[in-house]
């Protein structure tokens, strides 16, 4: 079968290629997938980079997330599954025509679910609603978040809204401020603006925000720092600058602020199936109601890998980039 793979860690658009591979068999707990669709997200490209938290052997195939149809079950998987549409993530390679997936985790979606939205509807959106979650913010609740014009960015916002969540959305460019206006989010602020911060606190106001999350790294984290209050939180689950946070020791213990990290393959496995039900169900009722835009950026198939992976790191694009095998 044709994949898309690498035999060293670097620059994707370097060491991506297509090659032929031999299609997996489903193990106990598994399903064989057949890929419709397949996303490029920011996880991807590090762990091809080797920066990620998970190193894979090589040779190895890329992706992580896909949708696709259900081709075989293994040893201990309802065979009534055979031929359903499934979304599944945390795969060992879905840039690829089949995939092996825990069928624990699969998610069987709505056949008027376009496939593009199916194909992301777990890494992101689950982040994002897992995140949410982890803040233990209430209705009327500020929290600030950076990289508001991502994905995860994006869909905090409708989250946020239909939750009563007040969202301080945060970007680097004064372009991406006028993407999310004429989206219709409000609150968003530029901090390649010398005045950001207190342009932010006159937003907030003098409690300052319940919870900040940041995804960029570096000097940011000060003014997210300064702009939270008492007993506030700071989460980070990225760095797209692959700055370290740079934070002022006194806010932090004269505000007794807290700090974590938040990662998703940590949070989701240890997540309650019946949390991960309800979530699963919030989402897929927002995409149905088109209130949640899940759309592709680009569609390309496993024999373009660099001109797939150089189109998501353009800054600008709308939606996921993706595969098409």
């Amino acid at each position: 079968m044709r994949s898309v793979t690498h035999d060293r860690f670097g620059e994707p658009a370097d060491v991506l290629q297509s090659t032929d591979t031999d299609r997996p068999a489903p193990q106990d707990g598994e399903l064989l997938v057949r890929v419709l669709l397949s996303p490029i997200h920011n996880h991807d490209l590090w762990t091809i980079r080797g920066n990620y938290g998970v190193r894979p052997d090589l040779p190895a195939t890329a992706g992580s997330e896909a949708v696709g149809i259900v081709e075989e079950t293994g040893p201990g998987v309802d065979p009534a599954l055979k031929g359903r549409r499934v979304a599944v993530a945390g795969l060992k390679g879905s840039w690829a025509e089949y995939a092996v997936a825990q069928a624990a985790g699969a998610i069987p979606v709505p056949d008027e679910m376009p496939d593009a939205a199916a194909a992301q509807l777990i890494a992101m959106p689950f982040s994002a609603i897992t995140l949410l979650e982890f803040l233990h913010v209430s209705r009327g609740d500020w929290v600030i978040q950076t990289a508001a014009n991502g994905a995860v960015g994006k869909i905090m916002a409708v989250l946020a809204q239909s939750r009563g969540v007040r969202l301080l959305n945060l970007v680097r460019r004064p372009e991406a401020v006028e993407e999310l206006t004429a989206m219709g989010m409000t609150d968003v602020i530029s901090t390649s603006d010398p005045d950001w911060v207190a342009k932010a606190r006159a937003i907030v106001g003098k409690d300052g925000a319940r919870a900040a999350v940041d995804s960029v790294g570096g000097a940011v984290a000060a003014g997210l720092v300064d702009l939270l209050g008492t007993e506030g939180l700071l989460v980070t689950f990225g760095s797209t600058t692959g700055e370290d946070l740079q934070l002022p020791a006194g806010p932090i213990i004269f505000k007794h602020l807290s700090v974590k990290g938040f990662w998703g393959a940590k949070v989701m496995p240890a997540t309650p199936a019946e949390d991960r039900q309800r979530m699963f169900g919030e989402l897929i009722g927002l995409v149905m109601d088109g209130k949640l835009d899940l759309t592709a950026g680009g569609i390309f198939g496993l024999d373009e890998p660099t001109q797939a992976v150089t189109a998501a790191l353009t800054p600008g694009r709308t939606g996921k980039v993706m595969f098409r095998p």
